[in-house]
């Protein structure tokens, strides 16, 4: 494991997580996450990677273990909870989008609520997280008129309108056409570059290699391994790796 300094952003110790059935989807889990690093979890399906991410903004409730993200332990404080949904970002398969709101009024809405903005500040941040996007002209429309990876960029947007400190992304493509992921993971590594701390879970394994820093290969709830994606794509210490590996490159 990476070891644990200032630089460190996401602090997690000893995680377990049940479900009703056989497997732990976390099995005393524990990983730190620089600051500005991208953290890039791949592994089968039921690994526990999605649970992961799921606990870090507290939408999942851990069985035991402790988690810190930028030094706000999430704990049974509400104070301590709000803050950290407001700090970390998260994008999911779906894209979550309001049907009924446009395109802007998606963007805005949160800003308006939690962050206490002017409809006129909002929308004017609105409007600059959409030009990031390369949606400015999508202002307008509502979610049913776009495509899905428009919609999932209109997504990132919402995300980064709260000025989180990290971004999760959960299988961000996963829903999507092949035509329509590369444009989605454009705005991801436009975020990397700009230097935003990101926890990816991903079958992306293109993106794996360009844009992390590190890779963490789960299985079972625990980290079989991890590694810079050089060390982690030419020379996996374990077997269980290389077979991954075999199977989906």
């Amino acid at each position: 494991m990476s070891g644990e300094g200032q630089g460190d952003i996401i602090i997690a110790r000893g995680l377990n997580k049940s479900f009703p059935g056989p497997v732990q989807a976390l099995a005393d889990f524990s990983v730190t996450v620089r600051r500005g690093e991208v953290l890039v979890i791949v592994g089968p399906s039921g690994s526990g990677k999605s649970t992961f991410l799921r606990c870090l903004n507290g939408l999942e409730e851990v069985d035991s273990g402790t988690i810190v993200v930028d030094g706000i332990p999430l704990d049974e404080n509400e104070r301590h909870r709000l803050e950290i949904r407001r700090e970390v970002g998260m994008v999911f398969q779906s894209f979550n989008l309001f049907p009924h709101l446009s395109v802007l009024e998606n963007i805005s809405l949160a800003q308006r609520l939690v962050r206490g903005k002017s409809r006129a500040r909002a929308r004017e941040f609105s409007m600059e997280l959409l030009a990031r996007v390369g949606l400015r002209d999508k202002a307008g429309s509502y979610p049913a008129e776009l495509s899905g990876g428009q919609q999932q960029r209109v997504a990132i947007a919402r995300a980064l309108a709260m000025m989180p400190r990290v971004m999760l992304f959960d299988e961000a493509t996963s829903a999507l056409d092949p035509e329509m992921i590369g444009e989605v993971l454009d705005v991801m590594r436009q975020l990397a570059d700009d230097g935003m701390t990101m926890v990816v879970v991903t079958h992306e394994m293109g993106f794996a290699r360009e844009v992390s820093d590190r890779i963490l290969f789960m299985e079972q709830g625990r980290v079989i391994e991890e590694g810079t994606p050089e060390q982690f794509f030419n020379s996996p210490v374990r077997e269980r790796t290389r077979a991954f590996l075999r199977q989906i490159l």
